[in-house]
């Protein structure tokens, strides 16, 4: 098997494995692609919870998205942890000089277990400059609060503040309902002109943790094969339901998910 595209992963490592830089890969590899990366922070985590997180120089995060992108041109750029008002500088320039149209971006704010990523600065430069860059933002509901400064509480909420993060020039909304208490899940998608709501079976397990790195990863492969907005988004979500419903259980706390549950493995390597 052949790799069907490229991706450039920007985001931070998860020590664990079950979100960051590692649910990044393990998700474009599943689904047949290839993952590069550019790494912005080093964290210490388990799934009770982050311990500490150290941060890449800007330059350093710059040179790795320049240098990666001059030998291997991605298909889609996908960004996650964002930590610090320097690092988004650091990366807008950077995405000003790569030049790759498709770009989501996933504004990790929060982990699983509440610990904050993001510092007060970084979260304005990040809607006042970098949502106008991507094609895709994929927010789930307390980073849609934080972002749009609203309470979201229903359907209805989240379709309002996607349509505020359109008005601060966002082309393309997903947000994800996971943390509304109800038997369904709806995951939103909204642009200027389109609304499209996508309902899944809610599993009862606390082992989701990396389900939003894992799923902007997903959507970002499925558009790298030329997959439309609404499709790559449709299949996303289905890849992430079938890996919260086979996770392997493990840890104490919030759980990593099964990102191989696409794959089997060949027998000749027995």
């Amino acid at each position: 098997m052949q790799p069907k595209s490229k991706i450039l992963i920007i985001a931070g490592s998860d020590s664990s494995g079950g979100a960051g830089i590692q649910a990044d890969i393990k998700t474009v590899t599943a689904l047949g692609s290839y993952a590069m990366t550019a790494i912005t922070a080093v964290t210490s985590q388990n799934t009770t919870g982050v311990k500490s997180i150290v941060s890449i120089e800007p330059k350093e995060i710059s040179n790795q998205i320049i240098f990666t992108s001059r030998d291997i041109k991605p298909d889609v750029i996908k960004i996650g942890m964002l930590h610090s008002s320097r690092v988004i500088e650091s990366v807008i320039k950077s995405l000003d000089k790569v030049k790759v149209k498709k770009v989501i971006l996933d504004p990790v704010m929060v982990a699983k277990g509440g610990a904050k990523l993001i510092d007060d600065r970084a979260i304005k430069l990040l809607k006042e400059k970098l949502i106008k860059k991507v094609l895709l933002i994929t927010p789930n509901i307390p980073e849609a609060e934080i972002l749009t400064k609203t309470k979201i509480k229903s359907k209805e909420d989240m379709i309002f503040a996607a349509n505020k993060l359109i008005e601060f020039g966002a082309r393309n909304v997903l947000i994800k309902g996971g943390h509304l208490n109800s038997k369904i899940v709806q995951d939103i998608l909204v642009s200027k002109t389109d609304i499209k709501i996508f309902s899944s079976q809610r599993y009862k397990t606390k082992n989701t943790h990396g389900t939003g790195c894992t799923l902007s990863s997903a959507i970002a492969t499925f558009l790298s094969c030329g997959k439309t907005i609404k499709k790559s988004c449709e299949l996303g979500i289905k890849y992430v339901n079938s890996a919260i419903k086979t996770n392997p259980r493990y840890g104490k706390g919030h759980g990593p998910i099964n990102h191989l549950n696409t794959m089997s493995v060949n027998r000749k390597f027995r």
